[in-house]
């Protein structure tokens, strides 16, 4: 399943530290057991953005590749925060982007501080600029941030609309026009199950493309993911999605035109006369998403958002916070406690059923 994602991962990784110091590879190393190739390749991309910036602004001639340890050392509070700015005002980072990276620049440098050790035993960097440096204050409490998040997610009726939208509707709303509709038409089970399976799930993007034939068990109503930190995870999904996986399975084969060895789940077009079908990328399914949600009505969207959207829902009809936290994978309760913030009509719903007689329940 997740090998070969693992490894396209793992192969871009690499690609990415061929172009930034030698530190910073060792540093990765020392990382590679504990966070996902992906977190690491952020990490990455961060220190290239600093580098990068190190170099436009003079304070290293020459390669990014080149910049020494000791240039790192004899950084002042001053540069660290000009960099910063820089984020902020140039690029147009938000407060916690921010925060994102500098988390990154002082994991790196307090690798080289207290950890990292030369033949003699001594630290890479004896001064760590980084450690005087705090983070942007996120003043958005959780309230305020379900309160953005609320207009952003699927809540009430919308769940069960947008899936039949993108099973029915959005085809009916395009059969006039040929090309995006024969491109529908032969996307549609694929489609509506990637859609029926986040919103029945709650699984990350990485985790969903991940996903092979075998991962499925459909007796459980579960399937087998690798979550962050590489952490093997049995997850369930509903009955919905279970009726949108098999009639997608059942044509899965003959339209694709799939090859026997190819084991992933969800497989694209192939394209051109001789086009081989192949898993389906993460940015393919953030662009189906995308295309879905706007001639939905609702373009702020995403994968994650549906990934919300689920979270949501599950709050309100079971209403356990513990069992939400490890059906979603987070490492943290504090993150799944959001969602006891979100106030929509699935909360009243759940509220009623506790006054209703148990007959009428079941």
């Amino acid at each position: 399943m997740v090998n070969q994602v693992k490894q396209q991962n793992f192969k871009k990784l690499q690609v990415l530290l061929n172009e930034l110091p030698w530190y910073v590879d060792e540093y990765i190393n020392h990382k590679l057991r504990k966070l996902s190739t992906a977190s690491l390749f952020n990490y990455c991309h961060d220190y290239k953005i600093f580098f990068n910036w190190m170099v436009s602004e003079q304070l290293w001639n020459g390669s990014i590749k080149d910049i020494p340890l000791d240039r790192l050392e004899i950084m002042t509070v001053l540069e660290i925060e000009n960099f910063l700015n820089y984020l902020h005002y140039q690029l147009n980072n938000k407060e916690l982007t921010v925060n994102r990276k500098l988390s990154a620049l002082k994991s790196l440098f307090n690798y080289l501080q207290n950890i990292a050790e030369t033949p003699d035993l001594k630290p890479y960097i004896n001064r760590n600029v980084m450690a005087k440096i705090e983070f942007n204050e996120v003043k958005d409490s959780m309230e305020t941030k379900a309160n953005k998040m609320e207009g952003k997610i699927l809540l009430g009726d919308e769940y069960e609309k947008f899936r039949l939208f993108v099973a029915n509707d959005y085809g009916e709303l395009n059969k006039d026009n040929k090309k995006l509709f024969n491109f529908y038409q032969f996307n549609k089970e694929r489609d509506t199950a990637i859609v029926s399976l986040i919103l029945g799930s709650g699984l990350r993007l990485s985790e969903l493309v991940g996903i092979d034939l075998d991962d499925l068990d459909f007796s459980k109503y579960c399937v087998r993911v690798i979550r962050k930190g590489n952490k093997e995870q049995f997850v369930y999904f509903s009955q919905v999605a279970m009726a949108d996986l098999q009639e997608y399975l059942s044509i899965r084969t003959a339209k694709y035109q799939v090859d026997k060895t190819n084991k992933a789940l969800f497989i694209s077009a192939p394209i051109g006369p001789k086009g081989k079908s192949r898993r389906l990328t993460a940015r393919s399914v953030e662009k189906l998403i995308e295309k879905y949600a706007a001639a939905f009505g609702k373009p702020s969207l995403s994968v994650h958002k549906l990934r919300h959207s689920f979270a949501t829902r599950y709050h309100a009809e079971i209403n356990d916070v513990p069992k939400l936290r490890r059906q979603l994978g987070h490492s943290s309760i504090q993150t799944t406690m959001i969602y006891t913030h979100i106030k929509n009509d699935d909360l009243k719903i759940a509220v009623d059923k506790m006054d209703m007689p148990k007959e009428q329940m079941e």
